[in-house]
C-alpha cells in the first residue's frame, strides 16, 4: 500500500507557530513519526508540504493510480478551496482529512470544510497524533476494502 500525505499552508511553521493552538511538535518530527508508523504498518508513505494551492492540487491529481490513499491536512485551504475538494473528488482515492486542532471549537469560519464531503473521514483535535490516527484510518479502510474484494 502506498499512501500520500500532504501538508497544506503554514504547516512548515509547526513548532513555532501559535503553539497554544498547534503545539510545539515540528513538521519534521510529525513526518518522522509517520514514516516509523508506516514501517510498523507495512505500508509506504510519501510526504509533501506546500503553501501553494496549485501545487497541492497537482500532487492530488498525480496521486490517482500511484497511491492507494491520501491523508491530507489542507490547513487554511480546508475552509476556502473548492479546487482541492474537486481534485480529491476527481482522483477518487480514499482520503482522510486531518487537523491538529479541533476546527469545530475554533472561529466560525474554520468550522466548515470543503474537503469533508469528499473524504472517507475527518480526524481533528488530537494535535500531532491526528496524523497517526489518519494514517491508521487510511490503512484500516484500505484493508477492509481488500477483504471485501476477496469475498
Amino acid at each position: 500500500m502506498n499512501i500520500l500525505v500532504l501538508h497544506g499552508p503554514n504547516l512548515n511553521l509547526l513548532g513555532t507557530r501559535e503553539t497554544d493552538v498547534y503545539g510545539t511538535v515540528t513538521l519534521d518530527k510529525i513526518n518522522g513519526e509517520l514514516e516509523s508508523l508506516a514501517r510498523e504498518l507495512s505500508v509506504s508513505v510519501t510526504v509533501h508540504q506546500s503553501n501553494g494551492e496549485g501545487e497541492l492540487v497537482e500532487w492530488i491529481q498525480k496521486a490517482g493510480g500511484r497511491y492507494d490513499a491520501l491523508v491530507i491536512n489542507p490547513g487554511a485551504y480546508t475552509h476556502t478551496s473548492v479546487a482541492l475538494r474537486d481534485a480529491v473528488a476527481g482522483v477518487g482515492i480514499p482520503t482522510i482529512e486531518v487537523h491538529l486542532s479541533n476546527i469545530y471549537r475554533r472561529e466560525e469560519f474554520r468550522q466548515h470544510s470543503y474537503i469533508a464531503g469528499v473524504a472517507v473521514g475527518q480526524i481533528s483535535g488530537f494535535g500531532a497524533d491526528s496524523y497517526a490516527l489518519g494514517l491508521r484510518a487510511a490503512v484500516a479502510h484500505l484493508r477492509a476494502q481488500q477483504a471485501t474484494a476477496k469475498k
